[in-house]
């Protein structure tokens, strides 16, 4: 019992066929009593057919009177135990002989309505035909004006009811158990049978989201199901795709980490080198020697903090006011902008002074990642003719810089998923990793980045971020 109840609580298809079963059965119930009222009275009305036809036959006899076997004939023939018939309000017996004294109702049919026949029925139900009662009725046609009443036992009308209601219980049942069978198939068909594929789907696709045959097969329904396979299937294949895209950056982060130690030693060591070039008395050689153990001393702060963007713990920024100017040079030397040698020109329309109020490092590597990209667009270092801009301005509260190139601007695919690691490389040798970098450390200072416009005449990103607070 248990087991059945169980199977019926959590089977769509069970409880499908029993609320269609139990809703049927609710709409006979419905059926059942204006339609035994309406039973109750045909067979009233056949009885005072009956009793009328027999009421005739005794106005036609000789001295209206007929004999004992005749008129109880006649009576059992109506169904009545007697017959009378009013006119011009004057009683006037045909059949039946002198008026019973135990009469239970009286019934007048003569302007009847529907809730009167409804509770008339069931009272005659709950009184299980032991009652006698008089059942008055006009007369129609040559005879109106006329009226006729007959007393009766409601045994036999009692008895006529339950069979009506017992072949109206076994047709309702029959209905019921058709018509859910034909909901319970077509139900089934259009709609549990694909919700238990599209369940099936989802448990296999979750124990093994990395098995691509496990995906769900879509139908070409056009309907809401159909609909609902498709986004579902539309859904396993952008998992899927993430799921490979966090193995591959765990995988990343791991190979890094192994790079990363020796990567520092031998960082380590190019800055003892460094070090020692400071002792040349040769002003030149000291300035290059400065600028390489500042970007000695920043590669190696940048391979310490490679690993946090996939442990998600980026630093908190530590904001102070500083000047742009200076930290877009340093960007410039490190990526060798600002030797002869480069053939890119790199224009910085920033006024002396202009002060922004963000974490210098991290603002150094949102640029850098912005200053890099924009090279590797124009097609390295070597290229003629090529121009990044960097611009600065701050208006209503905003700090606004653009970093600007002349090239020949990104791919649509490219647009789609700029700011997603792996899948927002500029660069065929990209990793998608630079613009999800500089996305994460702009929002962590307060501001956000967008890519403003790119085309043929070159590509501009835009960062907005809280402007310096004047001292």
């Amino acid at each position: 019992m248990v087991q059945a109840g169980g199977i019926l609580r959590s089977s769509l298809s069970s409880r499908l066929l029993l609320f269609t079963v139990c809703f049927v059965m609710i709409v006979e119930v419905f059926v059942y009593v204006p339609s035994v009222a309406q039973f109750r009275r045909g067979y009233i009305e056949q009885r005072l057919i009956a009793a009328h036809i027999a009421g005739l036959s005794l106005a036609e006899a000789p001295g209206h009177a007929v004999s004992t076997a005749l008129e109880q004939t006649l009576l059992d023939t109506a169904g009545v135990k007697a017959v009378y018939l009013t006119l011009d309000d004057e009683r006037r017996l045909m059949l039946g002989g002198a008026l019973p004294p135990d009469i239970d109702v009286y019934y007048d049919m003569r302007n009847v309505g529907v809730s009167d026949l409804i509770l008339d029925a069931f009272a005659t139900l709950a009184r299980r035909g032991l009652g006698t009662i008089q059942i008055y009725d006009a007369l129609q046609g040559d005879l109106e004006g006329q009226g006729i009443a007959v007393i009766m036992d409601e045994s036999a009308l009692f008895k006529a009811m339950v069979v009506y209601s017992r072949n109206i219980m076994l047709l309702s049942v029959l209905i019921s158990i058709v018509t859910a069978s034909l909901v319970y198939f077509s139900l089934n068909w259009l709609l549990v049978k694909p919700m238990r594929r599209i369940t099936q789907s989802m448990v296999s696709f979750r124990r093994r989201p990395d098995d691509p045959e496990r995906s769900l097969v879509p139908s070409t329904r056009l309907d809401e199901v159909g609909i609902a396979e498709r986004e579902l299937a539309r859904m396993q294949e952008d998992l899927r795709h993430a799921l490979n895209q966090q193995r591959r950056l765990a995988s990343l982060g791991a190979a890094v980490s192994k790079v990363n130690h020796d990567l520092r030693n031998i960082l380590a060591t190019a800055q003892l080198s460094s070090d020692r070039l400071l002792l040349v008395d040769d002003p030149a050689v000291r300035d290059m020697s400065g600028r390489l153990i500042s970007a000695i001393d920043r590669a190696i702060a940048l391979c310490e903090r490679t690993l946090k963007y996939g442990r998600a713990d980026e630093a908190v920024p530590e904001k102070r006011s500083f000047a742009l100017r200076g930290l877009l040079e340093d960007v410039a030397g490190f990526l060798g902008l600002d030797t002869p040698e480069s053939a890119v020109h790199f224009d910085i329309e920033v006024p002396d002074g202009f002060m922004i109020h963000v974490d210098s490092g991290q603002m150094f590597r949102v640029l850098l990642n912005l200053c890099r990209n924009a090279l590797n667009a124009l097609g390295g270092i070597n290229t003629r003719g090529g121009v990044i801009r960097v611009s600065a301005e701050s208006a209503d509260g905003v700090t606004t810089l653009h970093v600007s190139d002349n090239g020949p601007g990104l791919p649509l695919k490219t647009q789609e998923n700029l700011f997603v690691p792996f899948l927002g490389s500029t660069g065929a040798h990209g990793t998608g990793l630079g613009l999800a970098i500089v996305a994460e450390l702009v929002a962590l200072n307060g501001g956000q980045v967008r890519l403003e416009q790119t085309g043929p005449a070159g590509t501009t990103f835009r960062i907005d971020l809280p402007a310096a607070k004047k001292s």
